[in-house]
């Protein structure tokens, strides 16, 4: 038994390094910002003569913002909170991954694959993801974009 104690210590101590990082330090968008993003971006839509909503995730894929228009349709709001999730979750935009071919994703739990989101990484750093529904899918991402821009321009100032 102590044998086996000696082995499983040796084994351990040599896993885990004094160098080795414990620990992943992440960033997380500040409230306001990530809520004027989402502003930016219905309000965007609205000039257009949309109603949508829009909402904004973390790179948990957790909700950190969102808003909508108030005559948007209720399904916008869970469709653009999946939207974004995806983004997040795959680190890239929904519109991308229309384009390849992902029969895997049909199953995966939350994902939509509508067009209209897009992912948040700035610098090199990704934060998350931000999406649109209620407009043509086209339209939804080109408000996205608009969101992104402000995210874009304040952490790029902020850096």
């Amino acid at each position: 038994m102590r044998r086996l104690f000696a082995i499983l210590a040796i084994v351990f101590s040599t896993y885990t390094h004094a160098e080795e990082q414990l620990t992943i330090n992440t960033l997380q968008l500040q409230y306001h910002l990530a809520t004027q993003a989402v502003i930016a971006a219905v309000s965007e839509c609205t000039n257009r003569g949309y109603k949508v909503s829009a909402a904004l995730t973390g790179r948990d894929g957790n909700l950190l913002a969102f808003t909508r228009h108030p005559l948007a349709g209720p399904h916008t709001i869970a469709t653009s909170q999946k939207k974004a999730y995806t983004a997040a979750s795959l680190q890239s935009s929904t519109g991308q991954q229309l384009q390849k071919e992902r029969p895997d994703l049909n199953f995966a739990p939350g994902i939509i694959l509508i067009q209209g989101a897009l992912p948040i990484s700035v610098a090199g750093r990704f934060y998350g993801g931000i999406a649109v529904a209620g407009a043509d899918t086209l339209t939804d991402e080109n408000c996205a974009k608009h969101g992104l821009g402000i995210l874009t321009e304040a952490l790029e100032l902020a850096d």
